[in-house]
């Protein structure tokens, strides 16, 4: 019922903020990945609570239990489980919203959905589930690597007004984790972080863009019609909490240019491989990766609770006012930029065992001129 994501590799997320844990069960993993808990936890540090001053204060180290599926450091081809428990949960702290509704949060729908729900920390509904995400995209971009030199790096574009500069196309990890925003531009990043903390003083909260690129991306990957490769890749990250707008290559900006100002023109390069001069398709055409790095751009809201004053109801309609308590992000896009690559690695991991799996073989060199 919605908790399970890809086709041949395929995820399903399980637990809840406040419960005994979180984690998920990968199946269809190959068999002989070397794989383990430390490769995984590499992954799950970026993204877990009160690792600076930006972030939500709740100490969890997340730590990772493998529960099946790898026997001596390989995987067996037989699901796998990651588990990780709740240590430090706060429960009291929502006891306020156990009948009133936090505005722009999931706790009215859910109730006019189940007529039920976990008011602990949201529940199902919080960005604790996303651990089981990382989990299983770590297990993906060794795959991606492994088998194709896929590399996979994200990084914070912009905090409300704020925007760094950054090339895609040379951008790595360790400048994207010199500093807890996660902007490469460093002097952008100082601006960055006094925003944050001085709209977390404020008790409010603030929004921004991810941006996310994958490079050495095989031709072929991405099915036509219903299963394009950038329609999964906007379902993958539009499903992470707090998304609001999906872009990628030119996004919105080629609205704004004629056909012959936006079109990629090809050419063969020196190795005889068709590419393109330009890559505003973002490194993908008719729902196929053409080879090109595939540059993605996603949109988060501000947090949704808020230590500010702001009117609702409760569940018997009556309005009241609600002052949120609880630890949480001003600001979520640090922790976002894991996340998105994961929905990146996973998205692009079951496109590469479908296209294996249809074509028959692996074809790196399609598209070469002959």
């Amino acid at each position: 019922m919605g908790n399970t994501f890809g086709h041949l590799f395929r995820v399903t997320t399980f637990g809840e903020s406040h419960g005994g844990g979180v984690g998920v069960v990968i199946d269809g993993c190959p068999p002989q990945l070397d794989i383990s808990e430390a490769e995984i936890q590499v992954e799950l540090d970026r993204r877990r609570p009160g690792q600076s001053k930006i972030t939500t204060p709740r100490k969890e180290l997340d730590t990772c239990e493998i529960v099946s599926g790898v026997f001596e450091g390989k995987t067996l081809g037989t699901p796998i489980s990651i588990l990780v428990r709740n240590k430090d949960v706060r429960s009291q702290d929502y006891n306020e919203m156990t009948d009133t509704y936090r505005p722009s949060h999931a706790d009215a729908t859910y109730d006019a959905k189940y007529g039920i729900r976990n008011w602990q920390g949201g529940g199902r509904s919080s960005a604790r589930e996303t651990i089981g995400r990382v989990a299983a995209g770590a297990i993906a971009k060794k795959i991606l690597h492994q088998v194709a030199g896929v590399e996979i790096v994200g990084y914070v574009k912009r905090i409300k007004d704020l925007e760094g500069v950054i090339d895609p196309n040379q951008v790595t990890l360790d400048q994207v984790e010199s500093n807890i925003v996660r902007c490469p531009d460093s002097e952008c990043a100082d601006r960055m972080i006094e925003l944050i903390e001085r709209i977390g003083r404020e008790g409010d909260s603030t929004g921004g863009v991810v941006e996310c690129v994958a490079r050495h991306v095989p031709k072929g990957l991405g099915m036509p019609v219903f299963d394009k490769l950038e329609a999964d890749l906007a379902k993958g990250v539009m499903s992470l909490p707090a998304s609001k707008g999906f872009e990628i290559g030119s996004g919105f900006a080629g609205t704004l240019m004629t056909g012959s100002e936006h079109n990629d023109e090809f050419y063969t390069d020196d190795q005889g491989e068709i590419r393109t001069r330009t890559n505003r398709s973002g490194g993908i055409q008719g729902g196929i990766s053409n080879g090109e790095n595939i540059i993605i751009r996603v949109a988060f809201k501000p947090t949704a609770t808020i230590r500010k004053e702001q009117r609702t109801v409760n569940s018997l309609g009556e309005e009241t006012i609600l002052a949120a308590k609880g630890r949480h992000d001003p600001c979520v896009l640090p922790r976002a930029v894991p996340m998105v690559e994961a929905m990146m690695a996973l998205v692009l991991c079951d496109h590469l065992l479908r296209h294996q799996g249809q074509t028959g073989t692996f074809r790196p060199k399609l598209g070469q001129a002959g």
